[in-house]
């Protein structure tokens, strides 16, 4: 039998920051979930135990604001989330209401298709709006929505689309656009659209395959999260950020303490310098715990 609260011997001993830490930034998926996309028991008592020692925890994912349910039940005080790699300030306790949006303009997503489809034949696309995601033909459907429109990106990105295809006639900003190539290295495919594009917009990775998130101009995690821990006097020494893929490195470089999870991509390993055991060993709750008990 062996000890559930045990860390892997294959991962160094978590280090606790010495500082006091007064907010707690997790990602979601390969980092604070289990491959099975669900949160561990002994994860929840840990958040549960941050929150009522009166350490905030937020949780900053690439998901759009509908993939929150799994999570939304373990926000505990404020209630908000950070969605969609920063472009979305989600209250998950007034049913995933979206409180803020830093979206990416029509016409620069325009410009960002028709830049990758030069550099990269072959890319599909979809968008992803504040309460909708529609994509092209040639897009893996990996998540079908019934209420999707398929069609080419130039239509789903005119501006008339969004309200004409909201159920309630509402416009609806752009949060990402999504590039999907089928054959390309998913870390070769964004070094070559950032080197395309880059100057149009934010260019990031969260997924195995060559599948990139495209934001607006300097929209980022570690944008968001900076903005919400200044308006509670938070200082960046008094976060503690855990992540393991690219979309994380801008977040876990801001916070004065990060961990890279075990199964982290290698370029966060390289960004890091703490590491914690993997999202299938309960990675946060093994620091949550550590830091707990320091005090």
């Amino acid at each position: 039998m062996t000890d559930a609260s045990a860390t892997p011997p294959s991962v160094p001993e978590p280090v606790v920051p010495y500082r006091p830490t007064r907010l707690i930034a997790t990602d979601l998926d390969g980092t604070l979930l289990r491959d099975d996309k669900t949160v561990s028991d002994r994860t929840i008592a840990a958040l549960a135990a941050a929150e009522e020692a009166g350490i905030e925890v937020f949780f900053v994912t690439g998901r759009p604001a509908r993939w929150m349910d799994v999570v939304s039940d373990h926000v505990h005080g404020h209630g908000l989330a950070i969605c969609a790699n920063g472009a979305a300030v989600v209250d998950l306790h007034r049913g995933r209401r979206i409180v803020e949006v830093s979206p990416l303009e029509h016409t620069v997503a325009l410009n960002v298709v028709t830049a990758l489809r030069s550099a990269a034949p072959g890319t599909s696309f979809a968008v992803e709006r504040t309460g909708s995601f529609h994509y092209e033909p040639g897009y893996p459907p990996l998540h079908l929505d019934p209420t999707a429109v398929v069609a080419p990106a130039e239509k789903l990105l005119a501006e008339d689309f969004a309200a004409s295809s909201a159920p309630d006639g509402a416009a609806q900003p752009v949060l990402k656009l999504l590039a999907h190539h089928p054959d390309l290295d998913p870390d070769a495919f964004l070094a070559l659209a950032r080197k395309a594009a880059g100057h149009l917009a934010s260019f990031t990775r969260s997924s195995p395959t060559a599948l990139l998130e495209i934001s607006g101009p300097g929209v980022s995690k570690a944008g968001t999260l900076a903005r919400c821990c200044a308006e509670r006097k938070i200082s960046p020494a008094e976060v503690v950020a855990f992540g393991d893929m690219p979309n994380d490195i801008e977040m876990l470089t801001w916070a004065g303490t990060s961990y890279a999870m075990a199964n982290a991509h290698p370029d966060v390993l390289a960004a890091t310098t703490r590491r914690t055991a993997s999202n299938n060993d309960d990675g946060v709750a093994v620091v949550i715990e550590r830091i707990l008990h320091s005090r």
